[in-house]
C-alpha cells in the first residue's frame, strides 16, 4: 500500500499529502492519523512542532511555526511564516564538473546551422519594434504573412513574428532599463531561431535605430533591414514597404534546411510557473535530471528567476565553479534586496495566490523546489538579464520571477528551446523558441491535456521515477528541437509573451 504522504528527507518535520486527506485518515499505516483535512499537495506535520521552531522540508528550513502544531495537523499560512535567518554561503565545496559523454556517444538532433556556428531549432523572421509606437505596424506586417497566405510557398519558414513591447521612449539611455531593453532586442535579432529581421521604428523615439545598431554591433544587410514610419510616409506606406522587405528575404530564409547537429548546440531555458506543492517533488527534479543529461551531452541549461532562488542560493554557491561565480550570484541577490526595498516590495512575500492554493507557503519552500530544476553539475557562469550566454554546462541568468519577462531574457541570451514545469496549469509559448510544458500532477495534466506535453504525476503516486521521467523529457527536447511542434506551438501561443524587463523611471 502506498503511503498517503511523501516524506522528502529524514530531517523533515512535515510531509506532503499525496492525495486529499480527511480527518482520521491514516497518514502512515498504524503510525499516524490526520486530525483535520489536508488538501493534496499541502503539508502535514509528522512531528510536534513548537511555536517558534523551524519547519523543515527537503531537509531545509522553509519557515517558522507561529503556534504549536501537533502531528497530523495541516501546516500552511495560518501556522507557518517566513522569518529572517542567516544562511551559510559556502563557496565551491560541492562543485563537480559534468561527466561528459564521449563525443561518439552524444545525442544529435535536426537543427538549422547558422553562419556564426550556432544552431537554431526554428526558422523565423522577426519584425521588431524599436518603440511601442510602431507595434501596430509590426503586427499588421506579421499578420499579412501568417494569416493571409504570405508564406504559402515557403514551408520551411516557421512564421513571421511581431516582437512588440511597451517601451522604447521616455527613458534615459544611461539607465538599466534602457540597457536591458536594447540588449533584449539585439538578442532576439541575433537569435539562432531567427533567420531574418526587420526593425521598425516611429522615427522620433529615444531608442533611435541607428544608435541602437551601432551600440550592439549590428549592420544592415539582406537579412537585417530597418525603417521608420515617419520617414517612410505613414502607416499604410510602411506596412507595404515592410511586406516588400520581407518578401525579399523569403527565398533565402526558406532555403534553410535542417541537418544533423550535436545536442551540445542546444541551449535550454529552465522555467517553472504556476507552481504547486508537487513542483519540487516531481516535474522540477525530473527536469533537473533531463538537464543533467543535456549537460553530459555537452549542452547548456539555463536556470533563472532570481527572486525564486532567494533563500536557496546557498545550494548554488556550494556548486559554483569558482569563487567569482558564487560572488556574482550573491551580488545579484543583493541587487534584488535593494530593488525590492526601493519599490516598497519584499522578497519574502513571493508565493502567488495560485502557489499558496497549491500548497506552497513561503519563498524558502518555493525556491528550494525551483532549484530542483537545475542540473547537479557545477555552476559555470552567472549572467545578467539578456546577456549573451557563451559558457556550456549549467549556468544562471538573473531575471524576474515573472514568467514572460524571465523567458524573454533567457531567449535573448541565446536559449533555443524551453522546458516549463507547472502545477496549476500555466499556458504560454515563447516564439521564436518552442516551449515544452511539463505537468507536476496527473489530474491537472488530464484536465489540461491540450496544453501539457508531459505528465510527471506518476512520480507523486509512485508509478514513475524521477530518472525515467527525466529521460522522457530529454527525448522530447531532442524531438521538438528537431521540428516536432510542442502543444503551445500547435495552439499558436507566443505572439504576446515577448516581455522585456521594464525597470526604472518612465518619464
Amino acid at each position: 500500500m502506498v503511503s498517503s504522504i511523501i516524506i522528502l528527507h529524514a530531517r523533515d518535520n512535515v510531509a506532503v499529502a499525496r492525495q486529499s486527506i480527511g480527518p482520521g485518515d491514516w497518514l502512515e499505516p498504524d503510525r499516524l492519523r490526520a486530525s483535520e483535512p489536508v488538501p493534496r499537495g499541502h503539508k502535514v506535520a509528522i512531528q510536534r512542532i513548537a511555536a517558534g521552531e523551524t519547519v523543515r522540508k527537503y531537509g531545509q528550513v522553509i519557515g517558522t511555526a507561529t503556534q504549536d502544531i501537533e502531528p497530523g495537523q495541516h501546516v500552511h499560512t495560518e501556522r507557518l511564516e517566513m522569518r529572517d535567518f542567516a544562511l551559510a554561503h559556502e563557496f565551491c565545496v560541492d562543485a563537480e564538473p559534468a561527466a561528459l559523454l564521449p563525443e561518439a556517444e552524444r545525442a544529435t538532433f535536426q537543427g538549422f546551422l547558422r553562419a556564426d556556428g550556432r544552431v537554431g531549432t526554428r526558422n523565423y523572421i522577426a519584425v521588431i519594434s524599436s518603440v511601442n509606437c510602431s507595434a501596430t505596424v509590426c503586427r499588421a506586417v506579421a499578420d499579412h504573412f501568417n494569416n493571409k497566405g504570405g508564406l504559402a510557398n515557403h514551408p520551411t519558414v516557421d512564421g513571421v513574428i511581431a516582437l512588440t513591447h511597451g517601451g522604447g521612449c521616455a527613458i534615459n539611455i544611461k539607465t538599466e532599463g534602457y540597457l536591458y531593453l536594447t540588449r533584449t532586442l539585439a538578442g532576439y535579432a541575433t537569435s539562432p531561431n531567427v533567420n531574418g529581421v526587420l526593425m521598425i521604428g516611429l522615427g522620433c523615439e529615444t531608442n533611435q535605430i541607428p544608435a541602437f545598431m551601432q551600440a550592439r554591433g549590428l549592420a544592415e544587410g539582406p537579412l537585417l533591414r530597418t525603417m521608420t514610419i515617419q520617414e517612410t510616409g505613414g502607416t499604410r506606406k510602411t506596412i507595404a514597404a515592410a511586406i516588400e522587405a520581407i518578401n525579399s528575404m523569403l527565398d533565402t530564409v526558406g532555403a534553410a534546411v535542417r541537418t544533423t547537429q550535436p545536442a551540445s548546440a542546444l541551449v535550454l531555458a529552465l522555467e517553472c510557473g504556476g507552481s504547486d506543492g508537487y513542483s519540487g517533488i516531481s516535474a522540477n527534479p525530473a527536469l533537473g535530471h533531463a538537464a543533467d543529461l543535456l549537460v553530459r551531452h555537452g549542452g547548456t541549461a539555463v536556470l533563472a528567476e532570481t527572486p525564486e532562488i532567494y533563500g536557496a542560493e546557498h545550494l548554488l554557491t556550494r556548486r559554483a565553479a569558482t569563487p567569482a561565480v558564487a560572488e556574482k550570484l550573491l551580488a545579484r541577490i543583493d541587487w534584488w534586496r535593494d530593488y525590492a526595498t526601493r519599490n516598497d516590495a519584499e522578497l519574502n512575500n513571493n508565493p502567488s495566490h495560485g502557489n499558496k492554493a497549491g500548497g506552497l507557503t513561503t519563498i524558502l519552500e518555493k525556491s528550494l523546489g525551483a532549484v530542483a530544476k537545475s542540473p547537479h553539475s557545477q555552476l559555470e557562469a552567472v549572467y545578467e538579464y539578456a546577456e549573451p550566454i557563451t559558457a556550456h554546462g549549467f549556468v544562471f541568468m538573473d531575471t524576474p520571477g515573472y514568467d514572460p519577462a524571465a523567458v524573454t531574457g533567457q531567449v535573448a541570451g541565446g536559449c533555443t528551446i524551453i522546458c516549463f514545469t507547472t502545477g496549476r496549469g500555466s499556458t504560454s509559448g515563447f516564439k521564436p523558441a518552442p516551449c515544452i510544458k511539463i505537468a507536476t500532477n496527473t489530474p491537472m495534466f488530464q484536465r489540461m491535456a491540450d496544453d501539457m506535453d508531459i505528465d510527471c504525476g506518476g512520480i507523486v503516486d509512485g508509478t514513475d521515477s524521477i530518472e525515467a521521467a527525466g529521460r522522457r523529457i530529454f527525448a522530447r527536447i531532442l524531438a521538438i528541437a528537431s521540428g516536432e511542434p510542442s502543444l503551445s506551438e500547435q495552439l499558436d501561443y507566443g505572439d504576446n509573451e515577448f516581455v522585456p524587463w521594464q525597470i526604472g523611471a518612465v518619464m
